[in-house]
């Protein structure tokens, strides 16, 4: 089996992030998400990949590589322009050729991996599987509905009276059976070949269509509280780790890692957090569920359900709260004394400079 991973999206929705970056390369746990797919790619036993791409291609393969060091063989294959999700499977038809493989959207975020839908899957052969959650406005997704008996019987993208809440959630096991299917739908009323009409037309014409309800941690992090969201669950389950250093007068509470490089210095680190590899931290308090970037300077800093990208400076502003701060960015304090007592929420994209008055 092969894997399609899709990587090809403007992520109008992360701006002013994705002005300067791909959405699959926003961090979770200082990690981009498009890494943390290739890992359940390969938990799932696949390792040759096909990689969809746009513009912004050349990020990606300087991200990614050959895919080597990640135990993975990629095959890069560019998009002209977003087409819809059947499209990408024509573009990428040649790499595929009569192989089965896993769609997967590049900025989903499933923590439990995939690796059990992979297994059936390979054990039952449907001509297409899909993964769905259960979510309280299907309206913005692809809709699957059943019968009394779990068997698919329809499904019907972004449907604005939706006969159900299971959504599928960018998760696709296919045969071959899918390129017959693409070829055969027009564009939607969007002009995008929608995968969900063509796993449409699999169930018209016969093809076995099944469906798995997921029961890990899923999240689509198109948005920028969907990315702090999932920052914050991937935090609660990682293992403490302390590689850099922690001075005498500094305290650690909870889960916390400490990348190699990384100084702690008169401040107050409660977990579960992480500090990149070589960022300073010196008195500050850095509260739960905090991705600090790496190469990052916080000094009289207080943060906390944030994150910061790479070479991030905070100098005398505490009560940051629910905050996306891109790479490069500055953020300091107008007042001498900095600003406690004081929430700010903010997100603020790379390379830009932010005082912040009390």
């Amino acid at each position: 089996m092969k894997a399609l991973v899709l990587a090809g999206g403007t992520g109008t929705r992360l701006r002013p992030f994705s002005y300067s970056m791909p959405k699959q390369l926003i961090p979770i746990a200082n990690r981009p998400v498009l890494l943390h797919c290739l890992d359940n790619v390969k938990d799932a036993g696949v390792t040759e990949v096909g990689v969809i791409v746009g513009d912004r291609g050349d990020e990606i393969r300087a991200l990614v590589g050959d895919g080597a060091d990640l135990g993975l063989r990629i095959t890069y294959i560019h998009q002209e322009c977003p087409l819809g999700l059947a499209h990408t499977v024509a573009v990428a038809a040649d790499f595929l050729g009569d192989d089965d493989f896993l769609m997967y959207l590049g900025d989903n975020m499933l923590l439990g991996g995939v690796r059990e839908q992979a297994e059936r899957f390979r054990s039952r052969r449907p001509a297409a599987q899909v993964v769905t959650v259960q979510v309280p406005d299907p309206r913005a997704f692809g809709v699957v509905e059943l019968d009394g008996y779990g068997r698919v019987t329809r499904l019907v993208e972004k449907p604005a009276q939706p006969r159900s809440d299971l959504a599928l959630i960018g998760v696709y096991f296919f045969t071959a059976a899918v390129h017959e299917a693409v070829a055969a739908i027009e564009p939607s009323a969007r002009g995008e070949l929608e995968i969900t009409d063509a796993l449409q037309w699999l169930l018209e014409q016969g093809h076995a269509v099944d469906a798995e309800r997921y029961r890990g941690y899923w999240k689509d992090t198109g948005r920028f509280e969907d990315v702090l969201e999932c920052n914050r669950e991937y935090l609660d389950g990682l293992p403490p780790r302390v590689q850099g250093t922690v001075d005498a007068d500094s305290t650690v509470q909870g889960p916390v890692v400490i990348e190699p490089g990384a100084q702690v210095v008169r401040s107050q680190l409660i977990g579960p957090l992480i500090v990149g590899a070589g960022s300073v931290v010196t008195d500050s308090r850095i509260g739960p569920h905090t991705s600090v970037g790496r190469d990052c300077l916080l000094a009289g800093a207080g943060m906390e359900y944030s994150i910061t990208l790479d070479g991030v400076s905070v100098r005398g502003v505490r009560g940051i709260h629910g905050s996306l701060i891109g790479r490069s960015a500055s953020v300091a304090s107008a007042e001498l004394d900095g600003t406690a007592g004081t929430r700010h929420r903010l997100v603020i994209g790379d390379h830009t400079s932010v005082e912040v008055a009390a």
